[in-house]
């Protein structure tokens, strides 16, 4: 099978289609598969884009909603992972994955899917120790503070995923693993990207939660982005049946940037079956038998492990799968599912910057979008099939009676009290976050790759500790005015 892996996408999806249209007809490449490593930012109007967590300059519309609203379709299957610039209120209606375009795929906070006999696994966001141990507690509207720890890994997801004990052929996280950098070419890396170096040094480039997923998953391959530079490992792994992880890291799309490889690969399972997606009935029955570790609360807490007296190992038996496969009926993940349940911007309303669309769109009195999370259907409808809880619906629930509970206070209080502020936390300033400058010179892993042509002139993410102006726009939601962090 043929896989395109794609580092950052940042929104730039005609670019990247165009690219591999550019392969297919030059080199008689085409691809039956793209894989995208996070920053995909699926925006759909300019609500969404003003729950990224990006400097305000960069807060561009791009090209994903036009996916969205069906005006383009995807010309290949797409899967992708979050990463720590997308439109997390968007992404978190769907927490166990789904479609967010035809032809589009979301992985979810951490998920498994199948694709033509390709076992495919992944994790969404970047690790921040802070929050790690912390429950997953953001609600829309999101505040600077919530907009940015929404996208930190939680550790419920890395229990998750060590729960997999069937083989998996490719995993895609964002943040590389911690210590895969010393089953490659460090000296090369540190050439190109000096200002690593303290952080390797302190063991910090990269997270520690997914190095042990990967030690105890062990999949073929593993991909990933986030740094913005192209690097690859050989992770030889030991015990008794032993076998190997190849890593690639690549940058991000932009012109004379590695930011696309084409892979051959073939799947390890025997049952190939169709190039279209299906539920891995084994991930469904380890989210099945851990719902009730969700914790809904930004308080730290602890999962079951060994020595407990709780239940701390879910490793799904035979047994296990062929009654989650009973309980689905079908495994296919049907495209049909897709609906469009927020509205989508539309290129007469203007493009560019958030400060630029919002401001045309009150010129020309268009309405932007209501500040509210829509509960999607897809989640809804896998939640009833599989026994298990949708976070964003118990979010809300908890939302609104802490609203209720906020509103009692303060009219108990009375006028001119205050309830309290949260201050805002910057990201800390390292490798790991990405800051500095651009270069390349990696080996590719194998396979073709491809450098496109992308924008003319584009500033590099800063993803390090910047100082954010706050979004505090006026966005209308009818007659109303609600100003949204």
């Amino acid at each position: 099978m043929l896989i395109a892996v794609e580092g950052c996408c940042h929104g730039e999806l005609d670019r990247i289609y165009d690219t591999l249209d550019l392969i297919a007809r030059e080199h008689g490449k085409k691809v039956d598969l793209l894989i995208c490593c996070g920053d995909f930012q699926a925006v759909r109007n300019v609500y969404d884009l003003s729950c990224m967590a990006v400097p305000p300059k960069y807060l561009a519309i791009n090209t994903f909603y036009k996916y969205y609203s069906g005006e383009k379709v995807a010309p290949i299957p797409t899967v992708f992972i979050g990463g720590n610039h997308e439109a997390s209120n968007h992404l978190q209606e769907l927490a166990y994955g789904g479609w967010v375009a035809p032809n589009i795929y979301y992985l979810g906070n951490a998920g498994v899917v199948n694709f033509g006999g390709l076992r495919i696994a992944g994790v969404s966001g970047i690790y921040k120790g802070c929050d790690y141990l912390r429950g997953h507690c953001e609600v829309p509207p999101f505040d600077e503070n919530t907009k940015r720890s929404i996208y930190h890994v939680r550790q419920l997801e890395i229990f998750r995923l060590k729960q997999i004990s069937r083989p998996v052929d490719v995993f895609i996280s964002h943040d590389w693993p911690l210590g895969v950098t010393e089953h490659g070419d460090i000296e090369t890396l540190l050439y190109y990207k000096p200002y690593f170096k303290d952080d390797l040094d302190r063991g910090q480039l990269g997270n520690p939660a997914t190095w042990e997923v990967l030690q105890k998953v062990k999949p073929r391959y593993w991909f990933s982005a986030h740094l913005h530079a192209k690097f690859s490992a050989l992770v030889k792994h030991d015990g008794e049946n032993g076998g190997e992880t190849r890593f690639l890291a690549l940058d991000k799309c932009l012109p004379h940037k590695r930011f696309l490889q084409i892979l051959d690969v073939a799947p390890a399972s025997e049952n190939i079956g169709d190039l279209s997606f299906s539920f891995d009935p084994e991930w469904l029955g380890i989210l099945k038998d851990t719902d009730h570790l969700w914790h809904f609360e930004p308080t730290i807490y602890y999962l079951p492990g060994p020595g407990s007296s709780e239940r701390h190992d879910f490793t799904q038996s035979d047994e296990d799968c062929a009654k989650m496969i009973a309980a689905l009926g079908n495994l296919q993940i049907d495209p049909a599912n897709f609906q469009r349940v927020a509205p989508s911007h539309e290129a007469a309303w203007g493009e560019g910057t958030l400060d630029q669309i919002v401001r045309y769109m009150e010129q020309i009195g268009i309405p932007t979008p209501p500040v509210k999370s829509y509960p999607n259907p897809q989640t809804t409808l896998l939640c009833e099939k599989v026994g298990i809880r949708d976070p964003l619906a118990e979010l809300t629930k908890i939302a609104e009676t802490n609203a209720d509970k906020l509103k009692l206070t303060s009219d108990l209080s009375g006028p001119g009290s205050q309830v309290g502020s949260d201050e805002v936390r910057d990201d800390t300033a390292s490798a790991q976050n990405g800051e500095g400058a651009e270069t390349e010179g990696e080996q590719p892993l194998e396979g073709a790759e491809v450098q496109a042509e992308a924008a003319d002139t584009a500033e590099s993410f800063e993803n390090g500790n910047h100082e954010d102006e706050p979004l505090a726009k006026k966005m209308k939601v009818g007659n109303e005015e609600e100003v949204v962090e």
